[in-house]
């Protein structure tokens, strides 16, 4: 299977929609938010088997000093082949140059993190004032 990354930050809402709630998301009810959100983005990386849409991960950064990656996702037909350490590489490669790169995960994707350089922080405590509850 040829899995293709590109850079393009413009996106179909419906394939965002069907990337979000394949992993069950609440975000995927509002796939033209989605639109704006990775054209409005940093920088987006997105994986494509042929014409789906497979995987996607966006940053976003002052350019310089930080970087926080929001999103991280993997339709689950796709998951378990590297496909998210991939995405998570080219960001970090990316943003090499950035002092802080910060990221939220559930508590379950911990060890992917970890995996991929990511350390859990201590005496820090994220904080929300949000609608949704993925």
């Amino acid at each position: 299977m040829t899995i293709r990354f590109a850079t393009d930050q413009h996106f179909q809402a419906a394939d965002l929609q069907a990337l979000f709630l394949s992993v069950g998301w609440s975000s995927g009810q509002y796939p033209q938010s989605l639109q704006v959100a990775m054209q409005n983005s940093h920088s987006v990386v997105s994986a494509w088997h042929g014409q789906r849409l497979v995987g996607l991960m966006n940053a976003l950064s002052d350019g310089a000093m930080t970087a926080y990656f929001h999103y991280l996702l993997v339709h689950p037909d796709y998951q378990h082949q590297g496909i998210g350490r991939k995405l998570v590489a080219q960001m970090l490669e990316r943003y090499q140059a950035c002092a802080r790169k910060v990221l939220i995960a559930y508590d379950a994707e911990i060890g992917f993190y970890q995996h991929c350089g990511f350390v859990v922080g201590t005496g820090k405590t994220p904080l929300f004032v949000t609608t949704l509850t993925t």
